[in-house]
Order: C-alpha cells, then structure tokens, then sequence
C-alpha cells in the first residue's frame, strides 16, 4: 500500500482520473435527482413561483447535460484504461450483480440526460439550458411528437438509473460495514490494491443490461407514444367570416398563423392550427380604402412550445369560455410601399384596436402575403393577475402571419 496514487489504471487499483470522474459523477447525479423532483412538484400559482420553478428546471437541464458530457468523457477514458480485478469472483451472484449494474449505471448516465436534452430541444420556452450554445439540436425538430415520446423514455429511464444508483450504494455501504474488505477504500485517495484475477470474464451482465434498457425503451414509448399520436387540443370547424362585399373576392389556399412571446428570457414560440380567413381585396381600387378582411381563430388550437396545457386555462387565452378570437379590418395602402391592415382583435372579451402592416406579392391570380405586429397581452387581460412583470413572461406578443390566396 502506498500513498502516492498513479493516474491511470492497474490490475489491483484505481487510478486518480478514474477516481475524479467516479465522484464528479456521483456529486451532479445526486444534484441533479433531488433538482428535478423539487422542480415537479414546485408550484406556479404566482409569478414569484414560477420563477423559482423555473430557475430550479434551468438548474436541472444544466446539470443533466454536464452529467451527459462528463460521462462521455468518463466512458472514453474507461475504454483506455485496465479495469482493476474485483475482490470476489468467486461470488458468482455477487459478482454478477455488481457487473450488472456497472453496465445499467454507464448506460444510464448516457441515456438519462441525452433523452431530457432532446425533449427539450424538441419543445420551446420554459427553462432554459444555462450554457451559450443554444437549446436546440442537430436532426431534432421543434415537434410535439417527438418531444412526448422522449419525455415518455426520460421518465423510464430515470427510474432505471435511480434503481441503479440506489443498488450501488447498497453494495458499497455492504462491502464496507458487513463485508468489512477494500471494495470503498479502492475508490477513496490513496493507493489500495487488491483483487483477484478469477479468469473468466462473462458477458452475461451486459446482455443482461442490454435487455434491460430495451424493456426501459419500449415503456417510455408506450408512455410517451398516445400523447403524441394525438393532437393537444381538439381542432375547431370553424365557417368562414363575413365580409362587406367588394370588387373582388380572394380564397385562401394555406398559411400560418404564428405568435412569440419571451418566457425567462428566452423565445417561445407558437401557432394557432385552426383559422378562417375572408378577404374582399381590389388592389386597383382608388383607395384609400382597398377592401377588408376578417379572420376567426379557434383558441383551442393553439400550441405553445411547452407551455401549451397552461395557456387554454382561464389565466391566459380562457379557451372554454372564449372560444374564438376574431379580426376584422379595413385593407390599405401604406406610405412605405407595404400595405396595412387597420382594424379590431376581439380576444377574451376585449376589443382591441390592432394595426398589421404586411408585404403582398401579385402573381397573377396569386397572392402571397407575410405580415408580422406586436400586441401587449396585458390589453387582453392574459396572465395579468399572477404574471405582472416581465421577469417570467413578457408583454409583447409578436404575431406573424403569412398567407397564400387565389383571386376568385
């Protein structure tokens, strides 16, 4: 026994990098369980609250992907190195258990933050990742499917990981307090060697494990998987809305009806699924005027990002009691070469004098339209009881709306 402690490896003892990644990684998982548990059950019934739950799934996220990258680094230097002989091959059970949950805990400290990070990159707002790269990922869509079926295998896995963890501790605490042998102190400073060279080396854990994760997998889909076959809200049938008569008449053959607003900081974005449009437009007209528009929009079909469940609820957009949201508006000319629709959003009981300047491009029998205005949802009474600051969500609304239609 010595005190001086190499970096890598030996048949009988732990080398000092080994012994760095194993408590770093016990450190961010035991900070990082407790995190995510406090931040589920956090409440978000006032603005002071959803803050702290806020910063408290910011502080999770962030400290998943650390564990994410410490253990692709940790695995990457356990490729290179010897892995010491155990204590008690000939344990076979014991052996074999201890074998088994090294394998699910390597897999576990991949999987586990890997599938929280897509769920989130596959969603908008709430809680950011704190790091500047961004909060998204290569090949991962902005999709609420994909984003229900990651979260369904995060879920899983996080119990797979934290059964692993649990049995881990259990061995050590047994090793040292029952067992009485050198199974902690090799991992402690210092150099201790000991083990047994047993031989044999079966592969049996690691199938083992293997299957493991797969059942994980499939529960986590069959979990994940019915809320994203399935459309968040009901889509509304909506008719489409008068208009005065004029000069000429346009259908509208597809479009987006989009909104943003800043949450902590950060854009979440979203849409309304659902929407009619009427549009009596003559771009030849004397003017000023030159025609009107009116749009219907079913509330219910909104998405936003991850937040979507709580913006129907009668704090914000109150879609069961107002059900649709409705525009209409006189067409003009602008001064700038671009054209302007003037006129009134009626949403949750308030009427609101909105002005959307817009770009128009004729081809034709076509028009493509893409226009974008901001809004102030303290007009429209959305979230001003318990959000009155922009500390968790912001005023402005951007709206964008783009458009093609087809001269009648």
């Amino acid at each position: 026994m010595s005190d001086a402690t190499p970096l890598g490896n030996s048949a009988y003892a732990y080398g000092n990098v080994t012994k760095m990644f194993h408590w770093l990684t016990a450190l961010l998982i035991l900070t990082a369980f407790p995190l995510g548990m406090i931040a589920n059950s956090w409440p978000y019934d006032s603005s002071q609250a959803l803050l702290v739950k806020g910063v408290l799934f910011s502080l999770h996220k962030t400290v998943g992907v650390t564990v994410f990258f410490v253990a692709l680094a940790r695995i990457l230097w356990a490729l290179t190195q010897t892995k010491p002989h155990p204590l008690h091959p000939d344990r076979r059970i014991e052996h074999f258990m201890a074998e088994l949950v090294h394998w699910l805990l390597y897999a576990g400290l991949i999987l586990v933050p890997l599938s929280g990070w897509i769920h989130h990159a596959a969603t908008t707002g709430f809680a950011p990742i704190w790091w500047p790269f961004g909060q998204s990922l290569p090949f991962v869509p902005k999709d609420d499917a994909v984003a229900h079926v990651f979260e369904g295998w995060h879920l899983v896995f996080t119990k797979v990981l934290g059964i692993a963890v649990l049995l881990h501790i259990v061995g050590a605490v047994k090793h040292q307090v029952i067992d009485r042998d050198l199974t902690l102190a090799r991992m402690l400073p210092g150099r201790v060697e000991a083990g047994r060279d047993s031989g044999e080396h079966s592969r049996s854990p690691f199938w083992m494990a293997l299957m493991i994760w797969a059942v994980a997998m499939t529960a986590g889909t069959a979990l994940g998987w019915p809320r994203a076959a399935q459309t968040e809200t009901p889509a509304i049938a909506l008719a489409p809305a008068p208009v005065a008569p004029a000069a000429t008449g346009w259908t509208v053959q597809g479009g987006t009806l989009g909104l943003s607003v800043v949450q902590f900081g950060a854009d979440v974005e979203g849409s309304f699924s659902d929407w009619s449009a009427s549009i009596a437009f003559d771009p030849e007209a004397p003017g000023p005027d030159l025609g009107t528009v009116a749009v219907d929009i079913a509330i219910g079909s909104v998405t936003l990002g991850s937040v979507t469940a709580e913006a129907v609820k009668p704090e914000f957009f109150d879609a069961a009691q107002f059900p649709t949201a409705r525009f209409t508006a006189t067409l003009r000319a602008g001064d700038d070469g671009r054209y302007l629709a003037e006129g009134t959003l009626s949403l949750k009981g308030a009427d609101v004098p909105v002005t959307l300047p817009f770009d128009l491009t004729l081809t034709g029998d076509t028009a493509e339209m893409t226009g974008q205005t901001t809004l102030d949802r303290r007009d429209f009474d959305i979230g001003t009881a318990t959000y009155k600051d922009e500390a968790t969500l912001g005023f402005p609304v951007t709206v964008s709306v783009s458009l093609t239609a087809q001269r009648n």
